[in-house]
């Protein structure tokens, strides 16, 4: 069975947010590892757009959280504790939020994009020419670098796709160049 039929049957083919019923496709939450059912979950257009968008927001949109804050699937309920977090100035927001129960890995999940921190404590990752890098985002190398602890040495030009950013230092991304996962230093990659 598909993933997509999976996450249908899981929601009896509606948004795992909203309730909607139209243009229901897979959103798989970042940052993005393994995805499938546990790491994605059915989500109408309207809330992807508003989810990838920030600026597009319509908090009168979100008052759906109040009934999918309690799914029982860890991909829904990260997503609802990250849009709440997002829209917590509105007010009703904090309210639900202070209701919502996560385990702690649930909620270390939830934190891993940053979202819920202020705008000061934020770490926002760059690259070499000052632009802001996103989990998801794919990087070209813009000199060789050598693989500590191996052989390999990554080419510039090579392109890394689907890079995770690291929590705790914003001089720090990974990715794959060939098989092998590695720490790339953001000075050395340009975003495509």
């Amino acid at each position: 069975m598909s993933l997509l039929q999976t996450l249908k049957d899981r929601s009896q083919s509606t948004c795992e947010l909203c309730a909607a019923t139209e243009n229901l496709d897979i959103y798989e939450v970042p940052p993005v590892s393994t995805a499938g059912v546990d790491g994605s979950l059915l989500a109408c257009s309207t809330c992807i757009t508003q989810i990838n968008n920030p600026e597009t927001t319509d908090a009168n949109h979100w008052r759906c959280l109040n009934d999918s804050m309690w799914s029982e699937h860890q991909a829904v309920k990260v997503v609802v504790w990250r849009l709440l977090s997002r829209l917590k100035a509105e007010g009703w927001p904090q309210d639900l939020l202070d209701m919502m129960y996560l385990e702690d890995d649930v909620l270390e999940f939830a934190k891993a994009t940053g979202e819920g921190l202020d705008e000061s404590d934020k770490i926002i990752h760059r690259d070499v020419n000052g632009a802001i890098l996103n989990a998801g985002d794919s990087v070209v190398l813009i000199k060789d670098l050598k693989v500590k602890g191996s052989s390999m040495v990554a080419k510039q030009g090579t392109a890394v796709r689907n890079i995770r950013l690291d929590r705790d230092n914003d001089k720090y991304i990974e990715g794959k160049v060939g098989p092998t996962q590695i720490v790339i230093i953001t000075e050395y990659v340009k975003k495509l």
